[in-house]
C-alpha cells in the first residue's frame, strides 16, 4: 500500500534560489504565448531577479521528496513588493505564486497562500494583498475560491494590462479558521 506523498511548506534556504527561480519560471511559461515576446522577457527576467532580491519579508517554498515543487514571497507593503509606495498597501502582499505544472492539483498553491495568511495574521494584519491579471484565470479562480475580493482601489496598470487589486480580509475569513 502507498501512502500519499507530505508536501512541506516551509522559509526557503538561500542556497534554493536557483531550484525556486527554476520552479518559477516552469510555472509562468504558460504565459509567454499571451505575452508578446519583449514584454515576456521582461517579464522573465523580472520573476529570475526576484528570486534573487531582498525585497520579500518572506520566500515561502513547498518541498516534496527533497525537491522545491512551489513558493510564494510574502511582502509586507506595496513599496517593498512593488517599489510602489504611493499605492499605500502597508498590509501583507503575496507575489509570484508558482507551482511546478507536474504537481499542480495537490493543494500546493493553496497551502503556500494558506501559509502567507496565518504568516501575515502573527504580524498582527488584517488584510492580505495579491494582484494578477485576467491571463491568470485558474489563479483567479482559487484566489476567489479562498476568500479573496477584489479590491478596486489597488487596481494598477503594466503597460496595456491592468493588474487587479485582490484583498484576503483575515478577520472574518473562512480561510483563517483553516489557517490558525
Amino acid at each position: 500500500m502507498t501512502t500519499a506523498q507530505e508536501i512541506m511548506i516551509r522559509d526557503a534556504e538561500e542556497f534554493e534560489q536557483e531550484a525556486i527561480a527554476h520552479v518559477m519560471l516552469e510555472a509562468y511559461q504558460q504565459y509567454a504565448f499571451d505575452l508578446p515576446e519583449p514584454r515576456w522577457e521582461e517579464y522573465r527576467n523580472s520573476i529570475r531577479d526576484s528570486v534573487y532580491g531582498s525585497g520579500p519579508h518572506a520566500r515561502i517554498v513547498a518541498e516534496l521528496d527533497g525537491e522545491i515543487v512551489g513558493s510564494v514571497q510574502l511582502f509586507l507593503s506595496s513599496e517593498a513588493a512593488y517599489g510602489k509606495p504611493e499605492m499605500g498597501l502597508q498590509s501583507p502582499i503575496i507575489r509570484l505564486l508558482a507551482v511546478s505544472p507536474a504537481v499542480r492539483g495537490r493543494g500546493i498553491a493553496t497551502d503556500l497562500i494558506k501559509e502567507a495568511a496565518r504568516r501575515s495574521v502573527q504580524l498582527g494584519a488584517s488584510t492580505l494583498n495579491l494582484h494578477t491579471s485576467d491571463m491568470m484565470a485558474s489563479a483567479v479562480q482559487l484566489y476567489e475560491r479562498l476568500g479573496f475580493k477584489r479590491a478596486y482601489e489597488t487596481d494598477i496598470r503594466n503597460g496595456e494590462t491592468l493588474v487587479k487589486g485582490y484583498q484576503l480580509d483575515l478577520i472574518s475569513t473562512s480561510l483563517l479558521e483553516r489557517v490558525v
